[in-house]
């Protein structure tokens, strides 16, 4: 019998999940038994992924460098991947700016339904946290989001999965393994390509769990949910962001098939498990080690192009979150702020949301925190801004997890790209977990 491909045992976990959480819903105590009993299993998952994800960019990152023999190659390869995720973002942006100015979700909003969402989250603790956050990063000075690349201690950027922190030791350590000449380096070099082999395995042994995490994630995600009718009232708006963001992967398909050749169909088939991770986590970043196994062996992008393209991209390129704060800004405008919906105020908002898309954490709902930021940068009023995220707060964590799967996938789209114009895209040679265990059972 032939076995079952992952995708499709992670794709009946979230099904049997999204069930089951519905069904705890309605019983007495359902809620806290999946909290008490379902839902650790789907945090332990994360925190494993999240355990190999420094390890993996370091070991990768610094072997990949020190395989390019040449440091100019790493100019060109930096040059090109934000280029590309510069445009890609871009792109994602106007995609969202058109669909909101198209459909216009927020006009007629019945004024009784305003003020229920308006009493039932302006005070909301999570809304609150998100302008707290938002204040914070806007008090930090201009230069501030570049003095965070330089790590004081590089063990502290480990334990805190700094990640733009470690991209930069390891890019460090990588050029200066090519300046102490190859005889030199070698020791070192062996040592985290040795490393990165035994972190890839542990994505492999990690990823025979995820059916079950995902089971465990997504009924934990559906008994959140305690307010349907609500749901229903912002369904407008959060069909104008899913489809924005279908378009978006289309884009990102029209891409791999015209310039690097290969199958749409096959790249989603190669890459789904990464995505339907990135849907069950909401965290680019926890999802990165199993993005990484997916490109370098299932797409054949070389070790030395994904693992800069990747960890770069989980830090700096949020496709995804970028098309949803433009859809979110111009909505809350369009129930709160009419006058504000300027051509000039859409300039800014396409500038600004470029700008926080780079800033933005790779972690559930970062991109609300942003969205603070690119409605002040267009003069939103001050007093509006807690009526304003209250309005697109219920539906906010299953559009975050829908936004998740096009920046991972993103990411992956581009160093694809990036590995086509370097000559670097290969034939893929997946491994399984087992391949080596007959040899030592």
């Amino acid at each position: 019998m032939k076995k079952l491909a992952l995708h499709w045992k992670i794709i009946i976990g979230m099904v049997l999940g999204i069930i089951f959480g519905f069904i705890m819903n309605s019983i007495n105590g359902g809620k806290g038994f999946v909290t008490d009993w379902i839902a650790p299993f789907g945090t332990i998952f994360i925190n494993l992924l999240k355990l190999i994800a420094v390890p993996l960019i370091l070991a990768s990152l610094i072997k990949g460098i020190s395989d390019l023999k040449d440091i100019s190659k790493i100019k060109s390869m930096g040059l090109r991947t934000i280029g590309i995720y510069i445009g890609t973002t871009l792109v994602a942006i106007v995609i969202g700016l058109s669909i909101v100015n198209f459909i216009k979700p927020g006009e007629g909003m019945p004024q009784d339904t305003i003020e229920k969402i308006k009493e039932k989250y302006e005070n909301n603790a999570g809304v609150t946290d998100k302008l707290t956050k938002a204040a914070a990063q806007k008090d930090a000075g201009p230069l501030q989001a570049l003095v965070d690349i330089f790590p004081s201690n590089i063990f502290k950027a480990f334990a805190e999965a700094s990640m733009l922190q470690v991209i930069f030791f390891a890019l460090f350590v990588g050029i200066c393994l090519l300046l102490i000449g190859e005889k030199s380096a070698e020791p070192l070099v062996k040592f985290f390509d040795s490393l990165n082999e035994v972190v890839m395995k542990m994505v492999d042994l990690i990823m025979l769990f995820a059916p079950y995490a995902v089971f465990a994630l997504l009924a934990n995600v559906i008994i959140a949910f305690d307010d349907t009718e609500i749901l229903i009232k912002l369904l407008f708006y959060a069909f104008c962001v899913v489809g924005g963001l279908m378009l978006m992967i289309g884009f990102y398909l029209s891409l791999v098939w015209f310039y690097t050749k290969k199958s749409p169909l096959w790249f989603l088939k190669e890459i789904s498990p990464a995505q339907l991770l990135a849907f069950s986590t909401s965290s680019s970043a926890a999802t990165l080690p199993v993005t990484m196994e997916r490109v370098e062996e299932h797409l054949g992008v070389d070790k030395e192009v994904s693992g800069f393209v990747l960890p770069v991209g989980a830090t700096v390129n949020m496709d995804g979150t970028s098309l949803y704060q433009g859809i979110a800004a111009v909505f809350i405008m369009q129930v709160i702020w009419p006058e504000g919906l300027t051509f000039t105020n859409q300039l800014v908002i396409v500038a600004t949301a470029l700008l926080a898309s780079i800033g933005s954490a790779a972690v559930p709902s970062a991109g609300m925190v942003m969205l603070v930021i690119v409605l002040e940068s267009i003069g939103f009023p001050a007093e509006l801004l807690p009526i304003g995220l209250a309005l697109i707060f219920a539906v906010d964590r299953p559009l975050d997890m829908c936004r998740t799967v096009v920046n991972v996938t993103g990411d992956a789209t581009v160093s694809m790209l990036v590995a086509k114009s370097l000559d670097k895209l290969h034939d893929p040679k997946p491994k399984e977990w087992d391949d080596n265990y007959d040899a030592v059972k």
